[in-house]
C-alpha cells in the first residue's frame, strides 16, 4: 500500500491510499478517514460506496462525513467505483459503463471478467487491506452508498448479512436489473441471461429470500432519476411481508447530488453508530 496524501481533520486523519489490485488487476485508489479514538482503540469500519462517475474523491471532498465520524469514533472507508489505467477496458462513449461505472459486480464477460471485479475488491481484497494496515474493528462493520453505490451497499448487505451491522443508501438503484440506466451494464458485465443478474439486483435478492436489517434509505423528491432510476418504491414492496426492517425517507425539494448526501450525511453516520456500538 502507498501513501498518496494525509491531512489532519476533525482530530483524525484523511488519507488517499493506492495499492496493486489483485482482484481488479491494476492499481486502485481508495480513502479512509481515521478518527483520533484509532489512536487508542480498534475503530469500527463503515464503508461508503460512491455512484456513477464518481471516484474515491468526491464524497472526499463533498460528503462531509468527518466531524460526524470523529464524534462517534468511526473509520470511513471509500473505494473507487470501478478499475482504471491504460491496460483496463473502459467505453468512453457512456458515462453508465466502463471507468466510473463498475455497479459493484463481478463481470462474467470478456473483456470485462479481467478487471471489473468490484464486488471481490470490496468484500475480500480491501477489507484485508484495512485490517492490515489500520486499527479497525472489523468485527464491527456498516455499510452505505449513494445511487450505483447505493445499489451496490444493498446488494452486498443483503449477501453478507452476518458481517455488517447496518446498511443506508442515498437514492439508491433499488433495481438495476430493470433501470434504464443500469440494465445496459448488467447485460454487458453478466451477459444477457438475466437469471444471472439477480444475485446483483436488490429487488430480486429479496425475492429470493436475502434478508437483511436495519436498511436505511432517503430519497430526494426533486431528483431527476426518481421515476426510471432509483425508483425506492420498488424496494418498499420487495421488503413487505419480509423480516427486513426498513425505513425510507422521502426527502422533500432534494435532487441527486452532494447538495441532498451532504445534508443527511451525519444523521447517516449518527445511525450507524448506533448499531456499531455492538
Amino acid at each position: 500500500m502507498k501513501t498518496i496524501s494525509t491531512n489532519k481533520s476533525h482530530g483524525g486523519i484523511q488519507g488517499v491510499y493506492s495499492h496493486a489490485s489483485t482482484a481488479c488487476n491494476c492499481d486502485m485508489t481508495f480513502a479512509v478517514f481515521v478518527p483520533p479514538q484509532a489512536a487508542e482503540k480498534p475503530c469500527p469500519v463503515l464503508w461508503y460506496l460512491s455512484g456513477l462517475t464518481c471516484t474515491h474523491a468526491n464524497v472526499m471532498d463533498k460528503g462531509e462525513y468527518r466531524e460526524a465520524a470523529a464524534k462517534h469514533g468511526v473509520i470511513i472507508v471509500c473505494p473507487d467505483t470501478s478499475p482504471r489505467g491504460d491496460n483496463v477496458p473502459d467505453d468512453k462513449d457512456s458515462w453508465q459503463f466502463g471507468s466510473g461505472a463498475g455497479f459493484y459486480v463481478d463481470a462474467t464477460q470478456e473483456p470485462w471478467r479481467k478487471n471489473y471485479r468490484m464486488y471481490s475488491y470490496i468484500t475480500l481484497e480491501l477489507p484485508r487491506l484495512i485490517d492490515e494496515n489500520f486499527n479497525a474493528d472489523m468485527s464491527r462493520q456498516s455499510i452505505f452508498g449513494h445511487s450505483m453505490g447505493g445499489h451496490g451497499a444493498l446488494t452486498i448487505a443483503l449477501k453478507n448479512p452476518d458481517r455488517f451491522k447496518s446498511c443506508s443508501a442515498f437514492a439508491p438503484i433499488t433495481q438495476p436489473s430493470t433501470a434504464d440506466w443500469s440494465s445496459g451494464a448488467m447485460a454487458r458485465y453478466l451477459g444477457e441471461d438475466k437469471d444471472g443478474w439477480r444475485t446483483y439486483d436488490a429487488c430480486n435478492l429479496i425475492e429470493d429470500g436475502a434478508v437483511f436489517s436495519p436498511i436505511l434509505v432517503d430519497q430526494g423528491t426533486a431528483d431527476n432519476f426518481l421515476e426510471e432510476g432509483t425508483r425506492p418504491q420498488l424496494l418498499e414492496d420487495a421488503c413487505k411481508g419480509k423480516n427486513i426492517d426498513l425505513t425510507l425517507r422521502m426527502q422533500d425539494g432534494y435532487d441527486h447530488s452532494y447538495f441532498f448526501i451532504s445534508s443527511f450525511m451525519g444523521e447517516h453516520i449518527d445511525w450507524h453508530a448506533k448499531h456499531l456500538k455492538n
